[in-house]
């Protein structure tokens, strides 16, 4: 056994059924935000414990809302079916299955069915204004944003529409090309910056109540994702940070919209919800949204879960847009924090980490396994582990020794136009 066994079993509770979350939910208390991570955007285990878990942090601790790591547009359809609204499905799956933008398995799968299946029965007996929302918080949104703003404006608002058709067509040569319009600010540094610019201010002035929110949200998103786009030409950290700003101030958002005492739920990729300040990537000048949530709300209102496997598979690409596959996840790196873990941990455990007296497991840095949606198996122990120090880094840890690859619904292949995000493209 490793020089962590000790520490290890001391920490691990296992974890059989949703009862055994019990000391997670007494750590969560009273925070506003609980953040949930997982290792990959592919592996069956991680939807299911993170889904076991706030369906216990809504019923029990009276959560407002799930903000996940995806697009707007999407999002606000799965939100229209979970809360019960007019002329939206009644089975959350045909919102699912409408996700277009690779990858589409990261949301178009059945453990996300059952969740929304659930949330909307949930809803359904609660009154309109008490219904749990499923809200998207990322930026890749572009062209979706500016037609959903398009379609509102027509509607609600006429008189800002010339504002919002001279944004649309200064990205419409681009062809709905993100690689496109990135290539172009070379020549163009502020691109389509002034048009967005004057779009987001318009609608921030009309944000009261209901669809003006949406349209608001809307316009943050082509403003950030015109950021995003701008900054990949310079490389560097800058669009990922550009992305995990937008995320945080899009959650803060969400909070103060859904009301006084609102709290929510985030469901993201490990490289987001753990603090970077616990990684290299500070070393790299990168912030991320765990971090920027402990800076915004303080540490005591923000509960940080990672999770983790020693092998099994996943479902991911060989390369950014590639058609989804099952692939294997071969045992963790020799030395690495999931390598310690197979050696000392059951096979399925809890770690709720002790605020004081951490032992060495937590406060020593260990290589920790982060699998993208683009993986290559052959080359993992060349990278994939993000230098950790585990008590910082995260407030608890779900581990899974073994696990296997979730279950996509049957989406139609479609282009990935968005340049890669991160080397691990998560």
């Amino acid at each position: 056994m490793s020089r962590y066994g000790d520490e290890v079993a001391a920490l691990a509770a296992p974890l059989t059924d949703a009862g055994d979350l019990d000391v997670l939910l007494d750590r969560v208390g009273d925070a506003r935000v609980v953040m949930v991570g997982e290792a990959s955007h592919g592996t069956h285990e991680f939807y299911r414990w993170r889904e076991a878990l706030t369906r216990r942090l809504i019923t029990e601790k009276g959560f407002s809302f799930v903000a996940v790591e995806g697009d707007w547009p999407d999002c606000g359809r799965v939100d229209r079916a979970v809360r019960c609204s007019r002329h939206a499905p009644e089975d959350p799956r045909a919102a699912l299955a409408a996700f277009e933008r690779w990858p589409t398995w990261m949301w178009a799968n059945e453990e996300v069915v059952d969740f929304c299946r659930w949330l909307r029965t949930h809803n359904s007996g609660l009154d309109i204004h008490r219904r749990v929302g499923f809200h998207g918080l990322d930026v890749y949104s572009l062209w979706e944003s500016l037609r959903e703003i398009l379609t509102h404006l027509r509607e609600h608002d006429p008189a800002e529409v010339p504002a919002a058709l001279a944004a649309y067509r200064c990205f419409e040569p681009y062809g709905e090309n993100a690689r496109y319009y990135a290539s172009a600010t070379r020549l163009v540094p502020t691109g389509c910056e002034n048009e967005v610019v004057d779009l987001l201010v318009r609608l921030r002035g009309r944000a009261a109540g209901g669809g003006a929110f949406g349209a608001w949200q809307n316009a943050e998103v082509v403003a950030g994702a015109e950021r995003y786009y701008r900054s990949m030409v310079r490389g560097g950290g800058e669009a990922w940070n550009v992305r995990d700003r937008h995320m945080d101030e899009t959650l803060d958002r969400l909070l103060t919209h859904h009301g006084p005492g609102a709290k929510g739920v985030v469901w993201a990729h490990n490289t987001h919800v753990g603090d970077a300040r616990a990684t290299d990537m500070a070393v790299h000048g990168e912030v991320n949204l765990g971090q920027l949530a402990r800076e915004r709300y303080g540490a005591d209102q923000v509960v940080l879960i990672g999770f983790g496997s020693h092998r099994g598979t996943v479902i991911a690409g060989d390369s950014w847009g590639a058609p989804m596959r099952e692939m294997p996840v071969p045992a963790a790196r020799p030395g690495s924090l999931e390598d310690v873990l197979h050696a000392a941990a059951p096979t399925s455990a809890l770690f709720v980490f002790p605020r004081d007296d951490r032992p060495d497991l937590l406060t020593t840095e260990l290589g920790h396994r982060a699998v993208g949606v683009v993986y290559h198996p052959e080359r993992e122990h060349r990278g994939n582990y993000v230098p950790t120090v585990l008590g910082d880094r995260y407030d608890a840890f779900v581990w899974i020794d073994r696990t296997r690859a979730l279950h996509p619904l049957h989406t139609r292949q479609t282009d990935a136009l968005e340049p890669q995000t991160h080397p691990t493209g998560t």
